[in-house]
């Protein structure tokens, strides 16, 4: 009937759209692609996907009801494939940003088992870091 090809796009809730716009695009690297200010809708360019972020203020977001809060979570957590995956590049760049990481392990995801991460975006949802299958792995001490 039809084969789903990837993901197209993730929406999240978001209190404060420019912080979340500037943690998507200047620690993590997403592209601001479109705004639709009547909408409160933002969309960042992730790959080949969107992340869109969706003002709790705006006409969308007003109709997904409470907030997000940390006993409120829009989503269980984002993985974003990410290559190369170095982690202690990777560590190092995100601590630059004041961003605490998880440690790193081997998780199974679209692609196979691979190294991934888990980070915090500023309103408290988990992003995963995922880095290509059976990528080396690192000494966790390193990081």
């Amino acid at each position: 009937m039809f084969m789903i090809r990837g993901i197209d796009h993730v929406v999240i809730r978001s209190v404060d759209s420019e912080r979340m716009i500037a943690f998507y695009r200047d620690v993590l690297g997403c592209r601001l692609e479109k705004r639709v200010p009547r909408l409160g809708l933002v969309h960042l360019r992730a790959g080949s996907a969107l992340i869109d972020l969706v003002s709790v203020n705006g006409e969308l977001g007003r109709r997904g009801g409470d907030a997000p809060a940390p006993r409120a979570r829009n989503m269980d957590h984002l993985c974003l494939r990410i290559e190369p995956f170095d982690a202690v590049a990777l560590a190092q760049h995100l601590r630059a940003h004041g961003i605490e990481t998880s440690p790193v392990g081997m998780r199974y995801g679209a692609e196979g088992d691979g190294e991934s991460l888990y980070i915090q975006d500023p309103e408290g949802n988990t992003v995963e870091l995922k880095g290509p299958p059976q990528a080396g792995r690192l000494a966790r001490e390193q990081i």
